[in-house]
């Protein structure tokens, strides 16, 4: 099953992200190898994110999100998770 875990983030958030960046970045790296994360990335303008999860059930994501720098530092203002039923590509068949 996908999850698409979704952030909306503080004003100014490019600039307030620099101190955290690197560990974020790292955290998301290490998910993508571990095969839980899938994509993920900013909106353009960056007023938020997306993040693609791949697994049994949405703790997946949940437990991603909780455990963010960017969601520890305050940056992210709020974020949720949904069941993505994928129609076209990945598993879909």
């Amino acid at each position: 099953m996908y999850y698409l875990l979704t952030y909306d983030v503080v004003d100014n958030f490019v600039e307030r992200r620099s101190p955290f960046r690197s560990d974020h970045l790292a955290y998301a790296r290490a998910a993508n190898a571990a095969g839980e994360l899938l994509l993920a990335g900013a909106f353009d303008p960056a007023d938020g994110a997306a993040l693609v999860f791949k697994g049994d059930d949405r703790a997946v994501a949940e437990r991603f999100a909780e455990k963010d720098p960017y969601v520890k530092a305050d940056l992210v203002k709020r974020w949720t998770v949904r069941n993505w039923t994928v129609v076209v590509g990945g598993d879909s068949g």
